[in-house]
């Protein structure tokens, strides 16, 4: 989605610097930034931030990772291992933090209370627009060429796009 949201813009005329995790192309997308980790993404987006009008955060990297990386291969002999899990830095509050003046949307992928969850996540990050996904929604989510959502304002205001 995050590349569709760029190849259009750059269609429309913006100069659009497109920071992804996919190897996609990215026709009329001025500068094209490849990343792995969810720190590599917060790096090259917040090293952006200042000179951008605006700012659509698609999707994260990933909301968690492991807290501890083994350095060697676990083995099966040795059990289940346990995995603690820490939080990836919040790349869309980072940028409401240093917000001045660029429109800031964000999205919501969500599996129940679509538009409970998706206003909460809104208020909490201070951004614009919020861009609710039901993911679970047929047609809809990851990995298709249609969406369904639901659009929410920061003046309170919705739409429905389906």
């Amino acid at each position: 989605m995050g590349h569709a949201l760029a190849v259009e813009a750059a269609g429309r005329g913006a100069r659009v610097s497109l920071v992804t995790t996919a190897d996609r192309p990215a026709p009329g997308v001025a500068e094209v930034v490849r990343v792995e980790t969810a720190e590599e993404m917060a790096g090259a987006v917040l090293a952006r931030f200042d000179e951008l009008d605006a700012v659509i955060m698609a999707a994260a990297v990933a909301d968690f990772r492991p807290k501890a990386v083994a350095d060697q291969k676990l083995k099966k002999g040795d059990g289940v291992p346990e995995i603690v899990l820490e939080p990836t830095i919040d790349i869309l509050g980072s940028l409401a933090e240093r917000k001045r003046g660029q429109l800031l949307v964000g999205f919501a992928a969500e599996t129940n209370r679509l538009r409970e969850h998706a206003a909460a996540k809104m208020a909490a990050k201070r951004v614009d627009l919020m861009v609710a996904n039901d993911v679970t929604a047929p047609g809809a989510g990851f990995e298709v060429d249609t969406n369904r959502a639901i659009l929410l304002d920061s003046a309170g205001g919705s739409r429905s796009c389906p």
